[in-house]
């Protein structure tokens, strides 16, 4: 089913596994250094590591969050462990590129990463110049997705409208607080073609072709 998204005039896209496809394996990647922070800091053997991990993430909506309150970590220490990974996984998306190119209004990034791992990733996969800013986790403060903070502080920020909003992501919760306050989400992913959840409007396997597909306003 065609999208009718001739309301829109801000588009919010979450960045990893979102921008590019979760088969890429980069995202995996990613999850893997975590464990070995986690591991490293904690002294935990690796499977203890990697569940405190994973129930930091369903507590707080972020490892590092739970790093913070629980170990004192400092995130710049933390971010920093990603920012010399290769990036040779992330391909460039020339449908994705003309797609996004199309989209009438402002284009911003909000990610639970930091600036420089959003910067690097957006240059590498040859996007940077289509988005006007970039809300990583240190402009919420630390606050991570799906807090309501966060989306807050992104409204504030950009003065954002949530009834001529899009916001697409990956993780089905983070779209819950955006729903609540009238945006309207889209589920990107392998997943999303079975997620049930009300407050997600639209889904789609792949971003290219849905953004290519959809209705959008016609810019006088």
């Amino acid at each position: 089913m065609i999208a009718d998204l001739r309301h829109v005039d801000t588009w919010l896209f979450d960045l990893d596994n979102t921008l590019y496809p979760a088969e890429s394996g980069f995202m995996a990647a990613i999850v893997d250094r975590m464990t070995d922070f986690v591991e490293r800091v904690t002294g935990l053997p690796r499977d203890e590591a990697f569940r405190l991990q994973k129930t930091y993430l369903a507590e707080h909506g972020l490892t590092l969050k739970g790093m913070m309150l629980n170990h004192g970590v400092d995130p710049a220490e933390f971010h920093a462990i990603f920012h010399d990974m290769s990036l040779e996984a992330l391909a460039h998306d020339a449908d994705l590129l003309a797609a996004l190119q199309r989209l009438p209004g402002r284009r911003l990034i909000f990610t639970n990463a930091d600036d420089v791992h959003a910067q690097r990733v957006l240059k590498h996969l040859g996007l940077d110049a289509l988005f006007d800013d970039v809300f990583h986790i240190g402009s919420a403060g630390y606050e991570p997705k799906p807090s309501p903070a966060a989306f807050a502080k992104m409204g504030e920020l950009h003065g954002i409208d949530p009834g001529v909003t899009a916001f697409f992501e990956d993780s089905e919760r983070n779209l819950a607080p955006a729903a609540d306050l009238g945006m309207t989400t889209v589920l990107v992913g392998p997943h999303a073609p079975t997620c049930a959840a009300p407050f997600v409007h639209h889904r789609t396997e792949k971003l290219a072709p849905f953004l290519s597909g959809a209705h959008l306003r016609e810019v006088a």
